[in-house]
């Protein structure tokens, strides 16, 4: 279609079409904005950089030309949420030094998940340029190659026995409250597919009456703004069962001579595993993502500029196999094939 456009235009008469390479950086604010309504969406940073092509076609000496651009970028960004309610889950039928049964619970609570991610970012977009102002429309291809989990969260455990009450704040039990819990691990992002939208204009002095310099320039900087939303999930499941592990294997026997190292061990190694890649298991066993579907959010400004590549100059004498010579003949210049 690209193709097509351009050969109409570079056909018609009085037409112009101008071949354009560049470099681009843009700032703005990037989110992941999960399905579940208890998530709480914090503000993200994302920045990048990266090379294109432009194509531009238009009537020659008319403010208005057609774009197409293509490119290839590379973009870093953090992202993060809370979770406003409470999580909480327990070890049941444990046994204490004492041989009573007892289900251990932990709470948790102030949970905080960030994502630091870089992404190859391939845009493909149209637009159109009158005078100074532009637009451009599209889609951006983004690939996560590499992203980094960190949480943070409050734990709170106590023990649950049938005959007495709960046991809360003993630290020589393993019962704490608020303690802070924290974990680091790196996980996967789906390819995001984004639909983009992009809206600025040219900075420099240029022709108000035809919409650029004449003669033209080589040179194009633009500033604007934009913003991509993601169509496709980008979550990707995981393997991690559950939301807080402890990373050790431990024995639950309470004639064992390990019991109570194992037992602290186990509260001390206590980490928290981020949504993204956390499954869960119901009732019937049926595992699945503890996130449901998640979409990127990224709005900010972006700089471009653009260097024209050389055109081929008008032939003046164009038949093939043509020789001229000038010579005098009674002060009259004649030209001989």
């Amino acid at each position: 279609m690209v193709l097509l456009i351009a050969f109409l235009f570079g056909s018609a008469a009085n037409a112009a079409v101008n071949n354009y390479v560049g470099a681009y950086g843009f700032l703005g604010e990037w989110s992941m904005m999960p399905s579940q309504s208890s998530y709480q969406t914090s503000f993200g940073v994302a920045g990048g950089a990266g090379f294109m092509y432009e194509l531009q076609a238009g009537a020659k000496y008319k403010p208005t030309r057609f774009l197409f651009d293509v490119g290839l970028g590379v973009w870093g960004g953090m992202s993060s949420y809370g979770q406003g309610t409470s999580q909480s889950a327990a070890l049941p039928n444990e046994t204490d030094l004492q041989g009573e049964t007892f289900d251990y619970i932990y709470e948790i609570k102030n949970r905080h998940d960030q994502y630091n991610s870089m992404a190859v970012q391939i845009p493909i977009l149209f637009g159109v340029q009158h005078k100074r102002f532009y637009m451009l429309a599209g889609a951006k291809v983004n690939m996560h190659v590499l992203t980094m989990a960190h949480t943070t969260a409050n734990v709170t455990t106590y023990g649950r026995y049938e005959k007495i009450p709960d046991l809360r704040n003993m630290p020589d039990y393993q019962f704490f409250t608020d303690k802070p819990l924290k974990g680091a691990a790196r996980t996967t992002l789906k390819p995001d597919i984004a639909v983009s939208l992009e809206m600025g204009g040219r900075i420099g002095v240029i022709n108000d009456a035809v919409g650029y310099d004449v003669p033209k320039r080589k040179t194009e900087i633009r500033l604007a703004g934009f913003i991509d939303y993601g169509l496709t999930d980008i979550h990707n499941g995981g393997t991690n069962k559950g939301l807080v592990t402890d990373g050790i294997s431990y024995d639950t026997n309470p004639l064992s001579t390990n019991y109570v190292y194992q037992t602290t061990t186990m509260i001390n190694n206590l980490k928290t595993n981020d949504i993204m890649s956390t499954q869960i298991e119901d009732a019937s066993g049926k595992v699945t993502p503890f996130a449901q579907s998640v979409n990127s959010f990224m709005i900010g400004l972006k700089f471009t500029i653009l260097f024209q590549l050389p055109e081929p100059g008008q032939c003046v004498i164009c038949r093939d196999g043509y020789r001229s010579s000038i010579r005098s003949r009674r002060g009259r210049l004649k030209y001989e094939e």
